[in-house]
């Protein structure tokens, strides 16, 4: 069932932003496990284009008046696509919602797909921020991880960025890679801070079903060597000035995704692309889900909808909903936004966040939901009190 009418009169409609899936890549990585694919007929990108306005004029009615506050395009390498096709979209975008003021509109982009011409045409084009996919600086690694760029395009790439005027960098950068050892962690660690990004996203390789390296799994570190890794990296990229905002985040002060906080507080977004998910909140206290449809074919031939499936969230379900989000941020949220963002009173769960405080996993709650140092150790073991 859904929220009670009762309940929805205090739900608060939360900030809005969009993701936009672009699907394609020049090569499937053996640990990806997104919903990309190798295109071998060349991108259809005037058509696909097409189908987003397509796709975001049926999903208009969601944003109930509400301006975006930022655009995420995702995938996939969406850096394939060009400055002039992802400007059209931003155009199109711009005319059918108003876009906040300071609006932050990312883009993915592959080192191996760097060109200067091309980002500057993104920078022109309305695009604030880069997340650059490095996974590693180690040629050795690269190749292991099936990327198809080398150290030298990475440090190239990040060159190629500043020049071409982006003063908002993420970049991602995995460990616990086949063969890594603690200083090969950490040498991509100090080679990342080198940059001096805004944003790192850094995060372990984990075997994923439905990928190369699941059905053929290489010889990763111990778990001694994955906590050393850990801990060693966590020190050295505080001590640079990037701080632990979230399970996998580190930023410079006032540089945290605003994107990525929204949908870890639980805001509302559009989600249009093939594959695509979002998560629109409604004035009547329905909260919903809904998936776009996946293969990149079958999205381009959807004449008339584009959505795959809905889910209205149970009111059962929602306080895992909202914690499984809000919890995987080390400062978590203002209590106040259960009762904004969900339309249910935060007594309900009561004596489940009485019971994680007194196990340690959770601070009190009266002013703030956040979880401790040893709940953010067991996030999995803190979220399971509210299923």
């Amino acid at each position: 069932m859904g929220v009670t009418p009762s309940n929805a009169a205090s739900l608060v409609l939360p900030p809005l932003a969009a993701y936009v899936h672009i699907p394609w890549c020049v090569r499937k990585c053996p640990y990806c496990d997104f919903n990309s694919h190798v295109s071998e007929r060349g991108l259809p990108e005037a058509e696909y284009i097409d189908a987003l306005i397509a796709d975001l004029e049926l999903d208009l009615p969601g944003a109930q008046g509400r301006e975006l506050t930022s655009i995420f395009f995702g995938g996939g390498t969406p850096s394939l696509f060009s400055a002039e096709s992802l400007g059209r979209l931003l155009d199109a975008m711009a005319s059918r919602l108003n876009f906040a003021a300071d609006i932050e509109i990312t883009l993915e982009a592959n080192p191996g797909t760097f060109e200067q011409i091309k980002f500057a045409g993104y920078r022109a084009a309305g695009i604030n921020r880069l997340s650059i996919g490095i996974q590693s600086f180690n040629a050795k690694h690269l190749k292991a991880l099936g990327r198809i760029h080398d150290d030298k395009e990475a440090l190239a790439a990040v060159a190629m960025a500043r020049k071409a005027g982006f003063d908002n960098l993420n970049l991602d950068l995995m460990h616990g890679l086949p063969d890594q050892s603690l200083d090969d962690a950490m040498a991509d660690i100090n080679q990342a801070i080198e940059l001096g990004p805004e944003h790192l996203s850094w995060y372990q390789l984990t075997l994923e079903p439905n990928t190369v390296f699941y059905s053929k799994p290489p010889i990763l570190p111990v778990e001694d060597t994955l906590w050393a890794i850990q801990e060693a990296g966590q020190a050295r990229l505080a001590e640079a000035g990037l701080a632990q905002y979230e399970v996998s985040a580190y930023a410079q002060p006032g540089r945290q995704a605003r994107h990525n906080l929204n949908y870890w507080q639980y805001g509302d977004f559009l989600g249009i692309g093939a594959g695509a998910h979002g998560k629109l909140s409604h004035a009547d206290g329905r909260i919903e889900r809904y998936w776009k449809t996946r293969l990149p074919r079958d999205y381009l031939d959807a004449a008339k909808d584009y959505c795959a499936g809905r889910k209205v969230i149970a009111a059962a379900d929602l306080p895992f909903d909202f914690l499984m989000n809000a919890l995987r941020l080390s400062d978590g949220v203002p209590t106040a936004f259960y009762l904004a963002r969900t339309g249910q009173p935060i007594e309900a769960i009561a004596p489940q966040l009485n019971e994680a405080v007194r196990k340690g996993l959770l601070e009190p709650w009266d002013q703030q939901l956040r979880p401790t140092e040893r709940g953010r150790l067991f996030l999995n073991d803190l979220l399971e009190m509210f299923l």
